[in-house]
């Protein structure tokens, strides 16, 4: 491997419909670029679980390495997006066998992150060199009185932006001289998603489930809907299961208030004079703010020490205005962190175990 000062990392995070991929050396991006996968090269996987995209994807990295004059011999180390494993706490993890086959089997869900340790460990394979996912979506350090609901048989569960998350907190944390132990943080995650986590000196103690919807409304999610009312929209045979699941992730939001999950296009409405547009978004940053204010339980009456929006909402000016006045009674500042910053977070968790700041975790699987 090269020197501890110019470990070169390939970090990998697989979507729905592309993967983006990024090389750093160091703190220094060397390369960045998003492979879009068109609908064609797609089809012949349709009906299969994602893990039949494998080598597929593995060949467009290899080719876009080449591409930009490198190959896996320049490569120190691969950090990949973690997927849809069995909970664990925040950190990296190096991949091992356990975690292959669980990410193999899709142990929680078939999802395009699945295949970010997969490939990452296909890519070092035989060469020595280490394979890592850094705070994958399952990242879960929530007591028990986050997961009690009121029917028995249900708990909530922790899926959440948790590499954005964390990483954000980490960078707020560096930049003023502090550590993610020594603070309490509430992350707002806003993308097509949302999630809207607490961080209480170090440990990541509640959040909504993003995967599924919980929360305020997003560009695509209905959010957490009125109980009773939801459940007489499923019995009512108007929707088949199919369209129900979307109207909850994928067609809900934005997209079924307003028919866009385009904030630029919602805000450009409101500028044009569209009352409908100026109350939705009106009430989706009302969600926001009020989930923010409703963690505040979390920290057992300590001070929160700031609010960080982020996500690729938090470029909205509109929005981030709004949400700022709303919470402005919490007494705790906001910092914008615009974007979701996933590619360096992969980068940097792998070479802060590589430089012997942290230790590698390891990946056992479910635990009783």
């Amino acid at each position: 491997m090269s020197g501890t000062a110019s470990f070169c990392v390939l970090a990998v995070n697989p979507g729905s419909t592309s993967t983006k991929i990024a090389v750093f050396e160091g703190d220094r991006e060397v390369f960045c670029t998003e492979l879009m996968h068109s609908c064609e090269e797609l089809a012949e996987f349709d009906g299969k679980s994602i893990t039949a995209q494998f080598a597929f994807r593995r060949d467009a990295i290899l080719k876009a390495l080449a591409d930009h004059s490198m190959s896996m011999k320049d490569i120190d180390a691969v950090s990949g997006r973690g997927g849809l494993l069995w909970p664990m706490a925040h950190g990296t993890y190096a991949v091992n066998p356990q975690m292959v086959e669980d990410l193999q089997a899709g142990v929680q869900g078939d999802h395009a992150s699945n295949l970010g340790g997969l490939i990452a460990n296909e890519l070092v394979r035989d060469s020595g060199k280490p394979a890592f996912i850094v705070d994958p979506v399952v990242v879960d350090e929530l007591p028990p009185r986050v997961k009690i609901t009121g029917i028995k048989e249900l708990r909530r569960r922790s899926i959440s932006h948790a590499l954005n998350q964390i990483a954000s907190c980490q960078r707020f944390a560096a930049e003023t001289g502090t550590s993610y132990e020594s603070l309490n943080l509430i992350v707002a995650h806003m993308g097509g998603g949302i999630s809207i986590g607490a961080h209480a000196r170090g440990k990541y103690i509640d959040v909504n489930d993003a995967l599924d919807g919980e929360g305020p409304f997003s560009p695509q999610r209905s959010g957490s809907l009125p109980t009773g009312a939801w459940m007489r929209l499923v019995l009512s045979g108007k929707y088949t299961r199919d369209q129900l699941k979307l109207l909850n992730k994928g067609r809900g939001g934005l997209i079924d208030l307003l028919g866009t999950a385009d904030l630029r296009e919602v805000v450009r409405r409101i500028e044009a004079g569209d009352r409908e547009a100026a109350d939705v978004f009106e009430a989706m940053c009302y969600q926001i703010a009020k989930a923010i204010t409703a963690l505040l339980p979390a920290f057992d009456g300590e001070r929160v020490d700031q609010v960080i929006l982020t996500g690729g909402m938090a470029r909205s000016k509109p929005l981030v205005e709004k949400i700022t006045r709303y919470i402005g009674a919490m007494g705790s500042p906001v910092t914008v962190y615009p974007g979701e910053n996933e590619m360096g977070a992969l980068a940097q968790g792998a070479i802060r175990v590589l430089t012997g700041v942290e230790k590698a975790r390891e990946y056992t699987g479910r635990q009783a």
